[in-house]
Order: C-alpha cells, then sequence, then structure tokens
C-alpha cells in the first residue's frame, strides 16, 4: 500500500513540474535593460505620403532624421519585436513631389505641414500590440506643426524563415489631418472642398541590417 501510494504521489509531482515547465518556456522571457538600439545613420533614409482628395492623391516623400527602433534582446522563440520602440523625425522641408515643381511647392505652402516654428513632424511609440507573426499594430504620438496627437500605425517584419530577427520593416498608416486642423484644400487651393481631403497615408522601410 505505501508503494502505492509513493508511485501515484511520485505521478502527480512528475505532472505539476511538466505543467510548470511548460508554463515558463510559454512565457515570454526579456532581459531587462538589455535593448538592442537600430539607428538609421544613412543620408538616404526616407518617407512616402500621400494625402488622398476625391478621385485623385498627391505623393510625396520626405527625409527621415533621428530614426530608433529599440529592440529588446529576449530568449524564447516569440515575436522578436513585440517589446519594440520606434521614434522618428520628419523634416516637411524637404518634401518633394516628383510629378514637379509646382505641386512640391503645393504641399510646402505654409501652414499646411510648416508651421511658424519651422518644426519636424515626429512620432514616437507608446504601446504596442501583436497581431500576428512578425504583425505590429504600433500606437504612439505624432506631431505636426508642435501639435500632438495620438495615432496608430502597423508595422510589418520581413525575414527569412531560417532567421530570427527581421531583416528589414514596413512602417504604415493613415492619419486625419482634420485631428490637428488642417484644412488641406483651403490651404493648397483657397477654397473649402464639400468633400474635404483629410486623409494622409505613410509607409516606410526600415532596414534592420544595421543592428547592432
Amino acid at each position: 500500500m505505501k508503494n502505492i501510494k509513493f508511485v501515484v504521489l511520485s505521478l502527480v509531482v512528475l505532472v505539476i513540474m511538466i505543467v510548470a515547465s511548460g508554463y515558463t518556456k510559454a512565457t515570454p522571457v526579456f532581459h531587462e535593460n538589455e535593448e538592442v538600439l537600430v539607428i538609421g545613420k544613412k543620408q538616404n533614409q526616407t518617407v512616402n505620403l500621400f494625402v488622398t482628395h476625391g478621385h485623385c492623391s498627391t505623393p510625396f516623400a520626405g527625409i527621415v532624421n533621428d530614426l530608433k527602433v529599440g529592440v529588446t534582446k529576449r530568449d524564447d522563440l516569440g515575436n522578436p519585436l513585440e517589446n519594440m520602440k520606434i521614434s522618428f523625425e520628419i523634416n516637411p522641408n524637404t518634401f518633394n513631389v516628383c510629378a514637379g515643381d509646382d505641386l512640391t511647392a503645393r504641399i510646402k505652402t505654409p501652414g499646411l505641414f510648416i508651421g511658424e516654428n519651422d518644426e519636424n513632424i515626429t512620432f514616437k511609440s507608446t504601446i504596442v500590440y501583436t497581431m500576428g507573426i512578425d504583425w505590429y499594430q504600433v500606437n504612439g504620438k505624432m506631431s505636426i506643426k508642435g501639435v500632438e496627437k495620438d495615432v496608430k500605425l502597423f508595422v510589418t517584419g520581413v525575414r527569412d524563415p531560417k532567421d530570427a530577427m527581421a531583416s528589414s520593416l514596413v512602417l504604415q498608416g493613415q492619419m486625419n489631418l482634420f485631428d490637428w486642423e488642417i484644412d488641406y484644400d483651403l490651404i493648397v487651393n483657397g477654397i473649402s472642398d464639400t468633400v474635404p481631403t483629410k486623409l494622409m497615408y505613410i509607409n516606410m522601410k526600415i532596414d534592420m541590417q544595421n543592428i547592432q
């Protein structure tokens, strides 16, 4: 009888150890304060944007400054970027429309994206949600002409299946210009449209090869 009790007790302890081990492996293991920092040092780092107004849209590009992507090191096989931090600045004076100088001048109209104090457009992430494998929702603060608003962007990691870390990121999203009280049509064309131009889209590819 004692032997049977001992065997049963041993089996119970073994099951508990297996369950606890499985839980430990399923829990993300991050290294506190061990952050890999990717800094966009290339002079040709650009961002693509476009505003859409009814039947057409105006695409333009700008120069990105002070791009930073922080990634916390981890020991498990989970999504490597789920705890990332992203920040960058865009100089609106560098905006350029490939269609010609006239549209470039319009997109640089004072009061549109260029404020009285010549501020850069800035973004800084505040929280990241994992949507799927290598797919993240990045919430943050974006400032245009010195006015800060909450925005929601999406980031996709691009990597080879055999690699643990993405070789590049694709950041994209949209924002409502009315959140910044920007009336595109009034500023650019001198009259508000009955169907106002209010959405601006952003797309940027971030090279992760410089990860340190």
